[in-house]
């Protein structure tokens, strides 16, 4: 089974991210795609960011209807701050049996190169990059590299930094939002 990792905070998980998600479930060679949650640093403070299993709940919810897309808490277990790599080994160790491969946005393979031990993650893991409006270049180390994979999905420049705002000035983001994730930030009144 081949497994994308998609990495995020999802503080709060919108339908850009579902839609990425979604679309790499469909349309790759990827099986399924793992939500792995981040954890809050413990040495960071960061009042805007919900419990880490605050924003698992709202992960779950958001994919429970999609059969190839899961929630991932793996992070949670590790000691911080942690590193990709380090998520990588562990995970590779637990599932013998998988392939993990790496999801990011073009912005996020900008800066790639000043990742821990990139090198590694790339001689071991491929990397699918979907369309972001960014500022700054790719490296030319990874134009045309066997490993790293574009892929055209659509574009999506909706953020939970925009939604978080809108929440704390009272406009309605329920479309931004899967409707279970949204019933559930109502509820528990988050953001405002």
């Amino acid at each position: 089974m081949k497994v994308g990792l998609y990495f995020g905070t999802f503080n709060p998980i919108h339908v850009g991210h579902l839609t990425i998600a979604n679309h790499l479930a469909e349309y790759s060679d990827l099986d399924k795609i793992w939500f792995v949650v981040t954890p809050h640093s413990p040495f960071k403070k960061k009042s805007s960011l919900l419990d880490n299993r605050q924003r698992y709940e709202m992960v779950y919810r958001a994919t429970e209807d999609y059969s190839k897309l899961e929630p991932s808490d793996i992070e949670f277990n590790l000691p911080q701050p942690n590193y990709t790599i380090n998520t990588l080994t562990y995970l590779k160790e637990k599932y013998p049996d998988y392939t993990f491969a790496l999801i990011m946005g073009e912005d996020n393979l900008k800066s790639f190169h000043k990742w821990k031990n990139y090198e590694l993650i790339l001689d071991n893991h491929d990397i699918y990059v979907y369309p972001r409006i960014s500022e700054g270049h790719i490296e030319t180390q990874f134009d045309n590299h066997t490993k790293i994979h574009k892929v055209d999905a659509p574009i999506m420049e909706l953020s939970s930094t925009f939604i978080r705002n809108s929440i704390k000035e009272g406009k309605n983001v329920r479309p931004m939002l899967p409707e279970h994730v949204w019933e559930y930030l109502d509820e528990m009144n988050f953001y405002k």
